[in-house]
């Protein structure tokens, strides 16, 4: 098929001039091609009673159509306006259902014709499932039998699910809420086509705060119109047989969730006035708890416009916040309240405070426990045990306290750097208890945990056993197969030993096993094949190597298949990587890497490119540290190039590349990354930039994970921005970014005023914007683009070099 769709394209490549080309859609090598045009293989959800596995199946990519679909972005969303569903939502096209049980697997009868399908839920019981079907006019909901595998449809589509999921199960399963269109909404405005009332106006009232930048506000009092139109609904009970009852007049509905016994129901709303300079999370809000009838019980919780708001990523807003129910009491809410005025340079004995408030939330609500740090979560497990969670940004310090509800005594459980991942104890397993919530798990005060079990030594995932009365651990089972990597994902029952996993390697595709780790017996629930089996003989390990300061560094090498290690002939070097920041060298050199994960090529890394003779370091570490107080960022180009430097040595010292020929690409920061190396290095012959940003003047209120601004640390701001070295780059690079980029701080014009920079101060760099593609890219000939465009590029300035 031949494309007939244009990209837009600036090109200069020591060209006397420059010029726009007009390029249709191509297609990559037949290498790469074959790789890349295969067969997705599904996604599995399993219901909440471990009996049934539902398989989703999706096209590999989406298509050009569906990235053209009309489009509003208002307050932060992007909506489909005729569908009235986010335009960036991805569909399932095909389920079926296997019971663990039976070990039957059927397919599901009854779908709707050419189905476009989100948003799956199980009911409580997990004796059906519902799910959302996109037409051509709206939203609809379908339901599913799971003993049958028999689907039939609910309601009509007009549904509104512009703010996500349009329905809520009631507790005992017999019902959903449903947020429906009204019958008298208002047509949306066409701000092009009206004559404006008047100049758009904003003004401060002289406080300070640390905002940043945001993409798809409100501009305008028509945006503000149509923002409020898309999001009102009216909200329904409606029955598994289809029957709908109101419940609840239009406003604009944000969430909605019943109380663990199904007696209540707490929904928070939008108010008025909205914002232009932040998205619609942080516009004003009203919460209220409502009886089954529709009836006000309670109005818990008001939270103003969010405009201001403290420096720092341990800041955060005043009032209420996490305002939920308790999953292991019949019917009370839980929130915090910031005891510092949300600001994290106050000095305060105590950071934030955690309430509880019992239905019919006529008395007071009850001080639970206060920390020090800012609270970051809680798990409920019976009346007299929870856990507690804090942490605190510039230490990455994690805390875990055990508390009991009932007496409000606290003790803290255990406390590491969260980056540290060798000292993970992992996640407390989960099941639901007598009101169907899921809460910790706790046997006689036993309860137990699951890791992924990331050591100096390689990854062990584990299952441990911790008592919470004696603080005493025992570890039941450590994962170490051979060439194989196992992963936990659910203990189906420990007493019995009874798990689930899933086991991968570089050649087999994970897939899913029920296991005994008592009997050590296992039993596949799928069995899914290697689509890229072209790859099955290439060689792959993970090398760790040193940074010159001492900092352990690691990435996954790939050599193509055949390769000689004795001859070693020199190969091209093809290194993709991504900076993450750390307070401490300990915890920034710990590998994640497994040499037995799944080789799993996509557009977002080079390995496509082992199969054109080319050496591949994937996933190279890119530490950026800053110890003993000093901010990272603050010697970010000197520890970047020394991570570039230690990477192409480490290879090198193997024997198996040119290193005259080494290549550097990343996406997003990783393109961040690739400019500056570029810019301030000799290491690299070219550099593929996709999606950055190069300006960091343009976001002035921090990026990445600097908190500080740009009047705080101007020299940081400058030196980190590869735009302002335009002058030193002369490396060959080619700039990549979706034309309707929805990330905040990587607009599209950081790319086009990069390229512009560059080619006007004689830098030989190639530019290409792909129509209608966010931050990451989905349409299939978007993608084959970019692999044509990288290849192209690679096989001129790198391999033929």
């Amino acid at each position: 098929m031949k494309y007939i769709y244009s990209l837009y394209i600036f090109i200069f490549f020591w060209l006397p001039i420059y010029a726009q080309e007009n390029v249709t859609y191509q297609k990559p090598s037949a290498e790469i091609l074959q790789l890349a045009d295969y067969t997705a293989p599904p996604s599995v959800r399993m219901s909440d009673d471990k009996n049934y596995f539902v398989f989703q199946y999706k096209p590999t990519y989406k298509t050009l159509d569906e990235l053209t679909q009309d489009e509003v972005k208002l307050g932060g969303l992007r909506i489909n306006p005729v569908t009235n569903i986010s335009s960036t939502t991805t569909y399932f096209n095909n389920l079926k259902v296997k019971s663990l049980r039976t070990n039957t697997e059927q397919q599901v009868k009854g779908l709707p014709e050419n189905p476009k399908i989100a948003q799956l839920s199980f009911s409580p019981n997990s004796t059906q499932l519902v799910f959302t079907n996109t037409t051509a006019k709206g939203v609809e909901l379908w339901l599913v039998d799971l003993a049958s595998a028999e689907a039939k449809k609910l309601t009509e589509d007009d549904l509104n699910s512009n703010l996500g999921s349009p329905f809520t199960w009631y507790k005992d399963g017999s019902k959903l809420l449903i947020s429906k269109l009204p019958s008298n909404r208002k047509a949306l405005i066409d701000s092009n086509k009206d004559l404006p009332e008047g100049p758009i106006v904003s003004s401060s009232d002289g406080q300070v705060s640390q905002l940043r930048t945001y993409q798809d506000l409100l501009k305008n009092p028509h945006d503000e119109a149509n923002f409020e139109s898309l999001i009102t609904s009216e909200l329904y009970a409606l029955d598994l047989s289809g029957k709908q009852t109101k419940l609840m007049d239009a406003a604009m509905y944000i969430d909605q969730s019943f109380s663990p016994n199904g007696e209540f129901i707490l929904i928070s709303t939008l108010k008025k006035p909205f914002s232009y300079v932040v998205p619609y999370s942080r516009f004003p809000q009203e919460t209220a708890v409502y009886d089954l009838s529709g009836q006000l019980v309670k109005k818990v919780n008001e939270v103003p416009l969010i405009e201001i708001m403290p420096k720092g990523f341990s800041s955060t807003r005043k009032g209420k916040r996490n305002l939920n129910w308790r999953a292991d009491m019949p019917a009370s809410l839980y929130f915090v309240e910031a005891l510092d005025e949300g600001d994290a340079f106050k000095k305060v004995d105590f950071r934030d405070e955690l309430f509880t408030w019992k239905a019919p939330f006529n008395e007071n609500p009850v001080s639970l426990m206060k920390v020090a740090d800012r609270f970051s979560g809680v798990l409920w497990g019976d009346q007299n045990h929870a856990l507690v969670y804090s942490r605190w940004y510039d230490t990455r310090n994690l805390k875990t306290f055990l508390l009991n509800p009932q007496t409000t005594e606290s003790k803290l459980l255990s406390e590491r750097n969260y980056q540290d991942v060798f000292s993970d104890p992992g996640s407390v397993h989960t099941e639901r208890n007598e009101y169907g919530s899921h809460v910790m798990f706790i046997d006689n005060h036993k309860t137990y945990w699951v890791g992924a079990g990331y050591t100096k030594d390689g990854q062990f995932p584990f299952i441990e056993e911790l008592n919470l009365k004696t603080n005493q651990k025992k570890r039941l089972y450590t994962s170490n197969l051979p060439g194989k990597k196992e992963t936990i994902y659910d203990l189906l029952d420990i007493k019995k030993g009874d798990i689930l996993v899933s086991i991968q390697s570089p050649t087999l595709f994970p897939n899913y096993f029920t296991k005994n780790i008592k009997k050590g017996k296992q039993s596949a629930i799928t069995e899914i094949a290697n689509p890229f089996q072209e790859l099955e003989n290439i060689h792959k390990e993970v090398i760790s190597y040193k940074r010159k300061d001492g900092v352990d560094l690691s990435g996954t090498l790939y050599l193509p298949a055949g390769y000689d290690k004795n001859k070693q002939e020199k190969l091209p070097l093809l290194i993709w990587a991504y900076p993450r920041e750390f307070v401490d060298k300990n915890t920034a050199g710990q590998s994640t890497s497994n040499p037995n994960d799944f080789t799993f090529p996509s557009y977002g890394s080079f390995i496509y490119w082992v199969s054109k003779g080319y050496a591949v370091l994937d996933n190279a570490a890119f530490p950026i540290i800053g110890e003993g107080g000093k901010e990272p960022n603050d010697t970010f180009i000197e520890q970047l190039v020394g991570n570039a430097e230690a990477a192409i040595d480490a290879v090198d010292g193997l024997g198996y590349i040119d290193r005259k020929r080494v290549a550097v690409g990343g996406h997003s920061y990783g393109a961040f990354m690739t400019a500056n190396l570029l810019s301030h290095s000799n290491l690299f012959a070219c550099g593929i930039a996709r999606s950055g940003a190069y300006n960091r003047t343009l976001t002035p209120f921090g990026f990445q994970s600097e908190q500080r601004n740009y009047w705080d640390v101007p020299d940081v701001y400058n030196t980190m921005s590869p735009f302002m070295q335009a002058d030193k780059m002369k490396t060959p690079m080619l700039l990549i970014h979706g034309a309707a980029d929805n990330n905040p701080g990587t607009f599209t014009l950081q790319t086009e005023r990069y390229f512009q920079a560059l080619k006007n101060l004689g830098a030989p760099v190639r530019m290409v914007l792909l129509p209608n593609e966010s931050h990451g890219y989905q349409a299939k000939e978007n993608i084959f683009h970019v692999l044509w465009e990288q290849d192209q590029f690679l096989e001129k300035y790198l391999k033929n070099k």
